[in-house]
């Protein structure tokens, strides 16, 4: 198996894990779940701490998401689009935030001596990165808005911004309400909070 196939399924095999246990996984633990030596891990990384970066930065990794995004059939109902696309939304940040709250749960441990930050990378990259994975994000929901553009009230990428702008702020509601749905409220974002065929 070449490195880089073996780093992908330590990783593989890792991530669960580290979802579950944060920090006190071992690697041993990590070996047996990839159905490899304890020794293979470290011909690809130097220790356990190099394996959980690699897990964090396997996370947020947007590639997934993304394909899931662009995937998302125009044949179907703008409404069902944009539930498709919050459903997989959801997935991505529940699997981001399920392994790095159990590292951060478990004593926040990619300290390494000397480095004196936490979960240390190169910020700029971190942030270019970043910026380039919430543009791709929107780019792909314009995607999904753009061919209904005629019947829409505002322009597409305004409504994009607004549909992102809705959807991600919307975790400390929700919890107060649990009876309202994705569903719901893609349609209370397509049709407003008039009920069917009620106006002023």
């Amino acid at each position: 198996m070449a490195p880089d196939q073996r780093r992908e399924t330590i990783i593989h095999a890792a991530l669960p894990l580290v979802a579950e246990r944060g920090a006190a996984v071992t690697t041993a633990q990590i070996a047996r779940a990839a159905g490899i030596g304890e020794a293979t891990i470290f011909r690809v990384f130097d220790d356990k701490d190099a394996v959980l970066e690699a897990c964090v930065a396997a996370a947020m990794d947007p590639t997934h998401v993304l394909q899931q995004l662009n995937c998302i059939s125009l044949d179907q109902p703008l409404a069902d689009r944009l539930v498709e696309a919050i459903e997989a939304l959801d997935a991505h940040f529940d699997r981001m935030g399920t392994v790095i709250g159990a590292l951060h749960a478990s004593g926040n441990p990619n300290r390494r001596p000397g480095r004196g930050t936490t979960n240390p990378a190169r910020p700029p990259q971190r942030s270019t990165d970043r910026d380039a994975a919430q543009a791709a994000t929107r780019q792909a929901i314009l995607e999904l808005l753009e061919p209904e553009q005629p019947r829409l009230r505002l322009p597409a990428d305004t409504l994009t911004q607004l549909f992102l702008g809705l959807f991600f702020g919307r975790g400390r509601n929700l919890h107060q309400h649990p009876e309202i749905d994705i569903r719901q409220l893609v349609d209370l974002f397509l049709h407003g909070a008039y009920a069917t065929g009620q106006t002023e």
